[in-house]
């Protein structure tokens, strides 16, 4: 598999803590379901040790996702109005409460060994945050983390704060997967279908929007941008080595057939 390394191209160990480098893949616009599967067997393989840590970079086509507790009165839009859209409703493993996915939004799935890096989860989330927070920036566009709200946000001490980025992970057997949505140029009208994070009267924002384009429509080239910004902060944030990969799923399919 081809590689090219932003960083140093070495392994190295400190205090007994691991500074392997991250393998970031580009995967474009997947379907929801296709990279669920792809995260757990990915996971599943990195609990084994079979491969190191990764990070998909995509978007998804629209779709609406359930954390493992989330209520479905969040979501607001009728059964027939989502099905006449042809977007799907999920419940996952994360946390967190209904989220909207579509395109001109970058997703972003870290699968990490946690203990690996010495990472407990809640140093992770504020990891993602500051990954958000430097991809709006790299944007032009301010944003910060808001106390007690998980996620990145536009004037978040405001009187009526923006949220641009929604977290939420799953850890199982050492490793996280889920991960983080940030909103780059989405239509923004489709956030009307749910409450975001589960609460009602939340303002859903953009880069686009904060950086005075509200017109702009979704762009997957765009979002591309944005994702090499983020994987360049998440690995900066976690003290890694960046691999940009041009593949991913092989090590993960051989784990499975072994198993």
């Amino acid at each position: 598999m081809d590689t090219a390394t932003i960083g140093q191209d070495a392994t190295e160990t400190r205090g007994g803590r691991t500074r392997e480098p991250i393998r970031a893949t580009w995967l474009g616009r997947v379907q929801y379901r296709e990279a669920w599967d792809l995260q757990k067997r990915l996971a599943g393989a990195r609990a084994d040790e079979v491969i190191g840590d990764r990070l998909l970079l995509l978007e998804h086509p629209a779709v609406l996702t359930l954390g493992r507790q989330a209520d479905e009165g969040h979501v607001l839009a009728s059964p027939d109005e989502l099905a006449a859209r042809g977007i799907e409703v999920l419940r996952v493993e994360r946390g967190g409460e209904v989220t909207y996915h579509g395109p001109g939004q970058l997703v972003a799935y870290p699968i990490l060994g946690l203990s690996r890096r010495g990472l407990l989860v809640r140093p992770l989330v504020r990891a993602l945050e500051a990954a958000m927070v430097a991809t709006c920036a790299g944007f032009g566009v301010e944003a910060s983390r808001r106390e007690g709200h998980p996620g990145c946000w536009c004037d978040a001490d405001g009187p009526a704060p923006g949220k641009v980025g929604a977290l939420g992970l799953r850890v199982e057997r050492g490793v996280s997967y889920h991960g983080i949505a940030l909103n780059v140029a989405p239509d923004l009208a489709d956030f009307d279908l749910i409450d975001a994070c589960g609460m009602p009267g939340v303002v859903s924002t953009s880069i686009a929007r904060e950086a005075g384009r509200p017109r702009e429509q979704p762009s997957t080239a765009v979002v591309e941008r944005a994702a090499w910004l983020f994987a360049a902060s998440l690995a900066a944030e976690l003290g890694a080595d960046l691999q940009v990969d041009d593949a991913v799923g092989t090590e993960a399919s051989a784990s499975s057939a072994t198993r």
